[in-house]
Parts: structure tokens; sequence; C-alpha cells
């Protein structure tokens, strides 16, 4: 079905009560923009990043607007002369419904990364040159394989992968640096991320690849402030992952030996250009020693054992 995607610009002060005008035109939902909430929202949620790339803030600079979607139809045309009458000349392009769905599948496409995996979208077929295949459903949360900070910390752990490896994946995401452990042999993996819809992605993600909760085990919480959940994670982990932000990192770094088997190994990234000096310093202070370090986009690894 085509629908039109209309556009009014509208001073920040102005939002609610259009919307409510326009709800009496016959406008049913709105995509509200406006750079004052997008500084906010980033403000407010500084634990998840500690980048944000200079293209998305140009996208919101000066922004304030509202988007709505209107059937191709009589009844839409109607609802859109009654938004022209009220604000002038506003925006309108046509959209497919099936572009909303689909469109930003062109966009993901097979990745390889190291020297043995290829990250393949559910939806792409697997590449025949000898790889192995880590499926994604890359539209469902954070880590699809595309980001320099995943590709790093898939590549650092393929090296160390054996058929007894345990691995821990803090700040799990989508599963990808767990899962891409497991398709490379490991025995299990048990994930946790602060957000409690990643378990489900984190399921779903390892189906695809064929792995049940007999090797894979997912869960939602706090690490660093629950006691409790780090008790119930035990010790001796062959593999710690975490690829996160520096701001969590720091404080992360300090529980991670009590995780770790004697020879077991730290790998961590997400960490912007600018922050590398204190993350590393915190890997030294929780006796751990750093013996690989890399830098990629902006973006760097650290890979650590015990010192």
């Amino acid at each position: 079905m085509r629908y039109m995607e209309v556009i009014v610009d509208t001073a920040a002060g102005e939002i609610d009560r259009r919307c409510e005008e326009m709800s009496a035109m016959g406008v049913g939902g709105f995509v509200i923009e406006n750079e004052a909430d997008f500084h906010a929202f980033l403000e407010n949620n500084r634990q998840y990043w500690d980048y944000v790339d200079d293209e998305l803030e140009q996208q919101f600079s000066g922004v304030s607007r509202i988007k709505c979607y209107l059937t191709d139809d009589e009844e839409g045309r109607r609802s859109l002369r009654a938004i022209r009458e009220a604000y002038g000349e506003v925006s309108v392009s046509m959209v497919e419904d099936s572009d909303w769905e689909n469109n930003w599948r062109e966009y993901y496409k097979p990745i390889e990364v190291g020297e043995k995996l290829v990250v393949v979208p559910e939806w792409e077929p697997i590449p025949e040159d000898g790889r192995i295949a880590l499926r994604l459903d890359p539209g469902l949360i954070f880590g699809t394989g595309s980001h320099a900070t995943t590709r790093m910390c898939l590549a650092a752990l393929e090296r160390f992968v054996g058929p007894e490896t345990k691995v821990l994946d803090l700040g799990c995401g989508s599963g990808i640096l767990g899962i891409g452990a497991l398709v490379l042999g490991a025995k299990s993996c048990l994930g946790c991320d602060i957000d409690p819809k990643a378990p489900d992605v984190v399921y779903s993600n390892a189906a695809l690849n064929g792995i049940g909760p007999d090797r894979l085990r997912a869960c939602a919480g706090d690490v660093i402030a629950d006691a409790s959940l780090r008790r119930d994670f035990g010790t001796g982990y062959d593999l710690v992952l975490a690829n996160i932000v520096s701001d969590v990192i720091i404080p992360l770094t300090a529980h991670v030996p009590g995780f770790l088997a004697p020879d077991g190994v730290f790998i961590t990234s997400g960490v912007i250009e600018g922050r590398q000096d204190e993350v590393r310093a915190a890997i030294e202070r929780a006796g751990l020693r750093v013996i690989e370090h890399r830098c990629e986009e902006e973006w760097h690894q650290f890979t650590a054992v015990f010192a």
C-alpha cells in the first residue's frame, strides 16, 4: 500500500498543540523530530555510548518537525488538504509500506571477520568460501558485525577458542560475540545484558545457528551493581568478553578477574579514541596484563590475561 509521508516544520513550543490539531484532521500517528529532545535523549543515556556520529548530530541540528503518514486515497488526501490549509506548504513524498519493512535489509551483506568467520544476515545465502558462517538478524538489537568494535572482538576471540572453552559475554546485546565463539567450537556461553529484551534476541540469533540452551544461556541484569548476579555467574571462564563503552568497561573490569580461569583471557572493546589510556589503566589495576591493543576507525580493543 502507498502512503504519503508529510513533514510539517514546527516551532518546538508548538509541537503538542499542532499534534492535537492534526489529530482532529484525521491524522492517526506522529513522528516527532526535535533537536532539543535528541540532545536530552543523548544526555540521559550516556551509559550506552561514548560517541555519537557527527552526521547524525547534523541531521538533528536546528530540527523541529512533525512527520505523519497518510494513506494514498481520498481520506488521506482530505487530511492533507486540511493540513495545508492550516499550515501552508508542507513536504510530501510517497512511500510504500514494503519500503519501511524491508529496504533497510539492502544495507546488510555478509561481512568477513578475522581469519575464520563470515557474519551472514539471515536472508542472505551463505558464501561458499570456506569460512564459518555466523547467522544473524541484524534488525534486532546492537551487534551486527558491521561495527569496528565487534569485528575486532570477533577477530581476537577466534584465536582463543577450543572445544572446552567456557565463555562469559558481558553486555551481550544481540549475542554476536558469544554465538561467534560457539560456532567456532566453544563448549558453552553465558551472556548478560542490562537490556531486558536482550535474552530473547540472543536466543533467536542462536537458533539461526542451530545453537540451543544446552550451550548458550542469556539473562538480563546489572553485573556491576548486582553482587548476587555475579555470584550466580561463578568463575572459571576461559574467555570473558565485554564490547560496551568505556564508562561501563572501567568499573566492570574490577570484577573480571573473579570470573576468569587462571589461564583465562579478557577481550574488551567499545573504547573510543581518547579513552584508551583510562581503560588500559583499569585493566592493569584489576591485576591483568594487556597482551594486545588494536585500533580501528577510532575505536580501541584490548586483550588481557592475568599479570
